[in-house]
C-alpha cells in the first residue's frame, strides 16, 4: 500500500515554480522506473553516479573559469573558485561511501545491466583528466615563465607565501583530491567484485590501480622531494638523537 501511494508521487513529481525552475520532472525520470529496477540497491547506484556527472561538470564549468583567470593572473578569483573546485572533490569522495552500503551479491545484479560499460567512460571524468594539461602550461606560462621564476623560487630560493605559491598549492590539494577519489573508487572496486576479477572491460582491476597512481602536476610535488634531499645535505641525514641531550 505505501509502496504504491509514495512511488506514485515520485514518478509523478508536483510541478510548481521550484519545480519547473529545476526541471525536477525531467531530473527524475533520468533513472530507470521503479518497477523495472534490478534490485532495490539499482536506485541508489544510477543516482550517487548521476550526481558525480553532475559535480563533474560543475567542476569542469569552474575550471574553465580558472583557465581563463590564470591568463590574467587573477590570483584572488582563481583561489576562490579553487576553493569551490576543492569542495566539490570532497564531496564526490564521501558520496562513494554510499555505495559500499551494497553487498557483492546485490552489486553483481546491477552490473548485468551494466552491459560493456566502465566508470572509465564517464563523460564528465574523460574530460575532467584533459584539463589539468591546459592548467599547468598556462600557469607555467603566466606564474612560472613570466615572472622570470622557477618553482623552486616559488618554494624554496624566494618563498614568501606569494600569489603564486597560494595558486600552486590550490592546484597540487585540487591533484591530491584526484587520486584519493580514484583510490576511494578503486577500494570500492576492490570491496564490490574484489581485486582478482576481470573488469566489465575484460581486464584484470588491479590494472586500473596504475590510474589511481597518476599526477597532474608532477613539478610540485617533485619540489618536495628536491626540497628534502637539499636540507638533508645542508644538515646531515643522520643526526644527533635529542633524547640523549637529556
Amino acid at each position: 500500500m505505501f509502496r504504491e501511494k509514495y512511488s506514485k508521487e515520485l514518478n509523478n513529481p508536483q510541478m510548481l515554480d521550484y519545480g519547473v525552475y529545476l526541471q525536477c520532472d525531467k531530473l527524475l525520470s533520468c533513472q530507470k522506473p521503479l518497477a523495472e529496477l534490478s534490485t532495490h540497491d539499482e536506485l541508489q547506484f544510477q543516482l550517487v553516479h548521476q550526481v558525480e556527472e553532475l559535480w563533474m561538470k560543475q567542476i569542469i564549468f569552474t575550471l574553465i573559469d580558472v583557465l581563463e583567470k590564470i591568463q590574467l593572473n587573477k590570483s584572488i578569483p582563481i583561489l576562490s573558485q579553487m576553493r569551490r573546485v576543492h569542495m566539490i572533490q570532497r564531496l564526490m569522495i564521501q558520496q562513494l561511501d554510499l555505495l559500499e552500503t551494497m553487498s557483492p551479491k546485490e552489486y553483481q545484479q546491477i552490473r548485468l545491466q551494466l552491459g560493456n560499460g566502465s566508470g572509465q567512460e564517464s563523460p564528465g571524468f574523460v574530460t575532467l583528466l584533459k584539463m589539468p594539461k591546459d592548467i599547468w602550461q598556462l600557469f607555467e606560462k603566466h606564474y612560472l615563465h613570466g615572472r622570470k621564476q622557477t618553482v623552486q623560487d616559488i618554494y624554496d630560493k624566494q618563498f614568501s607565501h606569494c600569489d603564486a605559491y597560494a595558486v600552486a598549492e590550490a592546484l597540487i590539494e585540487f591533484d591530491e583530491l584526484m587520486q584519493k577519489f580514484r583510490w576511494n573508487h578503486m577500494f570500492l572496486i576492490r570491496r564490490s567484485i574484489g581485486i582478482n576479477s576481470n573488469s566489465l572491460k575484460g581486464r584484470p582491476v588491479e590494472v586500473l590501480q596504475n590510474g589511481a597512481r597518476q599526477q597532474f602536476f608532477p613539478e610540485l610535488w617533485d619540489v618536495r622531494s628536491q626540497m628534502s634531499d637539499t636540507w638533508g645535505q645542508e644538515y646531515g641525514k643522520v643526526r644527533d638523537s635529542i633524547s640523549k641531550k637529556k
